[in-house]
């Protein structure tokens, strides 16, 4: 007897919605169970290369905390680079000051290196919604909070 593989077709799929306050969370630990949910590997139908993933959002994004020992901070050792393409042109930004300045970015930053960098990746990285306060505007979706 031959075994058929399950593959979920679109109308198949259900999307929900989940918001995570991120209030004294450490960054590593929640952008595993942000990308888990992206990826939809919290559901009995999973299948790989398919976006079967929910909707996320987070909450309270500014008061992440990060681990490190108190003469060697990741705040302090971690850099965020890019490149402009010119001569000199690379910037940097130590994840203190991007907590401080753009906490909606660390944590982004985070889960897409945990997620696939390809097309599926980059659509995956759209239901995540991160706002460094403590309201969103999606109180319409009616999300659950994530355990």
């Amino acid at each position: 007897m031959q075994q058929k593989t399950y593959y979920p077709k679109a109308s198949e799929i259900e999307r929900k919605w989940y918001v995570v306050d991120a209030n004294g969370q450490n960054l590593g630990r929640l952008a595993t169970r942000i990308a888990h949910v992206l990826l939809g590997k919290h559901k009995p139908t999973f299948t790989p290369g398919v976006e079967m993933g929910d909707y996320v959002v987070v909450v309270n994004a500014g008061s992440l905390t990060v681990t490190g020992t108190r003469t060697h901070s990741r705040l302090d050792t971690k850099f965020y680079y890019r490149v402009s393409g010119y001569p000199g042109g690379i910037k940097s930004i130590s994840l203190r000051d991007q907590l401080k300045q753009y906490p909606d970015r660390a944590l982004r930053d985070a889960v897409w290196g945990m997620l696939p960098h390809n097309r599926m990746g980059r659509s995956l990285l759209k239901r995540l919604k991160v706002y460094a306060g403590p309201s969103h505007p999606h109180g319409a979706n009616q999300p659950e909070e994530l355990k």
